[in-house]
Order: structure tokens, then sequence, then C-alpha cells
């Protein structure tokens, strides 16, 4: 079973793979005109602005579904291994991966917005939906649909669970049996609860658990604050076999930086595109912008962090393609992941076991909310499927799944949840990307109707129609427009359905 899965990963996963991915990001960036830096400060402002209704979630709540998937084991554990693999040349490509990714981000999660659909009194889309509306391709989005439930709900939260047992076991001593019965337990009681539930359950977990990881990592970073111009030095040498010792590993560099940073932050994978089509907006553009901002503050905070309490402290092990050892700071027994967080942080805070449970409780948090997230993707991939069919037995089934998976995922080899998890994301990137870059057009329309708008001091509201946009049946029969110019404030310039 290992040995056929790492097969269909090295295919998943190859160079030509990585590098795609790499250019589709690049070309969002170039059609955007480099979105992700002109509208920093637009995407910042309109994270906290909207309000949820009965049928959607507000922007912030989308966002923080959004950030339960995107923050998990793979911002800690993930970050480590591509460390461990790829070098500190690594971290570079990860950030390159999240700066080119916001834009492809944009792109999916604008097109969720654009092809969303009202369905059983909540908002529903995401690459099923848009996939289907935007090309007309039935079996397209029925094989994307298909695709995300039997990784959401079965490949991948083992990943989660089974980074969170072994943190606890390390850090507690505790059985992952009871580990795996206390996740099924308390995710249980969210998941039954509906979106609505997740929505607010992640709105408050998320900004805390991401403040307090990276309040640690800033302690760490103060006590090696001397360290500062040489790890900056080491990351970009090494990222460009411009350092002697990391050098003859740069392709394992770029491989490692990209996967990992795609795993993290989930650009391009569509994941993000569900719960921002959630989102109550005026204009699908504003929930692609927050969108975007969200691959930022996965990479760029919270797995910067993890970097830099790893490099700034010097505690990782990093070997070569032949299983040699370039940097061997923490023992040949030690595997890349988790521990070289906890060394690092221990390294700094001589509390005995305080590193062990720091890494344990982060991953908690962390991993469980990426679960949530997953169990509210598949969740919605079998409304796609269901349309217009009971699909109550469906989402317990998808519930008991989900459950069984977590549980499952706690006990079993680490190996093995990580290849699982990658043949799932690889799935998903592939369908997903072939269908953003087909459908792409629309979200660019969005994007320059919503700046144009902007330049005449209006708050942007949608009309497809008017910019020769088919199938956004939400937009069309919920919404009238409003011209630009109508000498309204912004009060009384509301939206009728």
């Amino acid at each position: 079973m290992e040995s056929f899965v790492t097969g269909l990963n090295g295919i998943l996963w190859s160079s030509p793979v990585i590098y795609t991915i790499m250019v589709i990001g690049l070309l969002f960036s170039i059609l955007t005109r480099f979105l992700q830096v002109r509208h920093i400060k637009e995407m910042v402002m309109l994270m906290f602005q909207g309000k949820s209704s009965e049928a959607g979630v507000s922007s912030f709540q989308a966002l923080s579904i959004a950030l339960s998937g995107r923050v998990g084991t793979g911002n800690i554990a993930g970050v480590a291994t591509a460390i461990g693999f790829g070098g500190p040349g690594a971290v570079f490509w990860m950030w390159a991966i999240a700066f080119i990714g916001a834009s492809s981000a944009f792109i999916e999660s604008t097109l969720a917005q654009i092809y969303k659909v009202k369905q059983d009194g909540q908002y529903r889309g995401g690459p099923a939906y848009y996939i289907e509306k935007g090309t007309g391709w039935k079996w397209y989005g029925v094989t994307f649909a298909f695709a995300a439930i039997l990784a959401m709900s079965l490949l991948m939260p083992g990943v989660q669970s089974n980074s969170i047992a072994g943190g606890l076991d390390n850090a507690f001593g505790l059985n992952p049996v009871y580990t795996g019965i206390g996740l099924v337990i308390v995710l249980a009681l969210i998941i039954f609860g509906g979106v609505k539930r997740i929505a607010n359950v992640a709105q408050f977990v998320v900004p805390f658990m991401a403040l307090g990881y990276i309040l640690v990592s800033l302690i760490i970073i103060a006590a090696n604050i001397t360290e500062v111009p040489a790890v900056f030095a080491l990351i970009f040498k090494s990222a460009f076999a411009l350092d002697s010792a990391f050098g003859g590993i740069v392709g394992m560099a770029i491989a490692w930086g990209v996967k990992r940073g795609i795993y993290s932050n989930e650009a391009g994978q569509g994941t993000g595109a569900h719960p921002a089509a959630a989102a109550e907006v005026s204009h699908p553009a504003k929930q692609g912008l927050v969108q975007a901002f969200s691959v930022y503050i996965d990479t760029l905070f919270v797995c910067s962090a993890t970097a830099f309490m790893i490099l700034f402290t010097g505690m990782y092990n990093t070997q070569d393609p032949e299983g040699n050892f370039i940097v061997n700071e923490l023992g040949a027994e030690v595997e890349p992941g988790p521990v070289f967080t906890q060394a690092a942080v221990e390294s700094v805070i001589p509390i005995p076991g305080f590193g062990a449970g720091f890494v344990a409780i982060s991953l908690l948090f962390f991993a469980f909310t990426t679960i949530m997230a997953y169990y509210y993707i598949a969740e919605t991939n079998i409304a796609y499927l269901m349309r217009g069919k009971s699909n109550k037995w469906a989402m317990f089934l998808l519930k008991v799944v989900l459950l069984g998976a977590t549980y499952y995922g706690s006990v079993k080899t680490a190996s093995l949840a990580w290849a699982l998890g990658d043949v799932g994301l690889g799935i998903m990137v592939w369908l997903n990307l072939i269908a953003i870059l087909i459908l792409a057009k629309p979200a660019l329309l969005a994007l320059k109707d919503y700046e144009a708008q902007k330049k005449q001091g209006v708050d942007p509201v949608f009309d497809p129609v008017k910019l020769g946009i088919k199938n956004a049946d939400y937009w069309e029969h919920e919404y009238k427009y409003i011209e630009p110019d109508t000498k309204l404030d912004k009060k009384d310039r509301t939206i009728s359905s």
C-alpha cells in the first residue's frame, strides 16, 4: 500500500508539475497586475467588513474557515520537513509560492463567489460549481466533487489527527487511542451543528492560535536577534545554490519548498474557494481579495514563525538525496517534523517539557480546526452532487467516514498518513488548476469592474449581465444593480432582492 501511494505521489508531484504550479501562479500575478501588492491595504480593510446573514457568513468568518484549512500541521511539521529535506533554501521557495499563489487564491475565490448558488437556505459554491457553470462540463464538476470528498473526508484528516496524537504522546505520554476518541467526540459536537457552528468556532479559535504561536516565535527571534542577517543570508543563498553546504540540493529546496508551501497555503488547490462562496458580500472581488490575504497570513506569518524558530536556533537536520547529513544537530535518529520546533523552543525557554507541550498544544489547535474545514469542504461537495435530492443520509455518512478517518489517522504511521494526504492534495490541485486556467476571464473582469467602481468612489456591487458573464444565476436573480454614478450615499445605496 505504502509503495503504491509513494509511486502515485511521484507522478502527482513530479518536477514538471511543481514548476507548472509556479508558472500558473506567476501568470495570474501578471494578469491581475500583481494585485497581491497593489491591494494589500484593501485586503486588510475588507476582512472586517460585512455581516453574516441567514444564508451566509461574514467575510471574517469565511476567512476564518479558510484559515482553519490553511493553518494546520503543515505549518509546523510541513515546514520542518521542507527544511529537513530541502535545507534552509526551501523557506524562500515557500515564500515565493505564497506570493505568487495569492493571485491564484484570488482567482478561485472570486470564481466561487461569481458562480455561487443559494441551496437549501445557504450559500454554496466552490470548484465543482464554477467548473459546471463556467465551462458547461458537468462531468468535470462531478469529477472534482468526488475527488474533493475522497481527499477531504478520507485521505487528509489522518495527516492532521496523526500529528495531534504524536504531539500529545510525545509531550504528555497520552495514548493515541485516547487522543483519537477525544478528537472524534469534540469534532462530532461541532460538525453536527452545521456551517454556522463551524464558522463561530473558527472565528474565535483561529486568531487566538495564530497570534499565540507567532508571539512565541518572536520571543525566540528576540533571543537570537544577532543572527538575523546570517539566517536571511543562509535562506537566500541556499535557495539559489550560492551556499557551499546546501548548493547541491537546490532542486530539493525548490521541490520541498513549493510542495509544502502549497500543502500549507492551499493556493490553487480549490479548498479556500468553498468558504469564500459562503461569504455575504456585494461584489465577488471583495472576498477574492480577502482570501488572497489569507495565503499571506498562513505562509508569510505562521510558516515563517516555524522556520525562524528552527533556523535561528539551528535545531534541525538536513540530508541530501543519498541520505547523507549536511546538517546533523539533533542526531541521526531524529526524523524531520515537529521535534525540530520542539527542540528550538526548548533551547531558548529551558523549562522542562515546555517545548514539547507548546508544539503539542499548537498542533492540537492548528490541526483540529483544519479537520473542521475539511468537513465543511466535503459537505459542500456532497450538497453539489445531491442537488434536488434529499441529502440527509449522505451527510450523515460523510460525518461517520470523516470521524472514522480522523480516529484511524491518530493511530497509524506518520509516513503513510502524509503520503495519503499528498495524493489527495495532488488530485485536487491538478483538477482545480486546469479549471481556473480555463475560467480566469470572469474573475479578471470582476477585478476590473471592482477597481473601476472604487475609482468612482462607490461601494462596488456586481452585475454579471453588464460584464457579459453567463450562468451567474445567484447574482442575476437575487440582485438588482445600481449604476455606480447614482447619487446616493453608502447608507441608502442598497442592493435589493
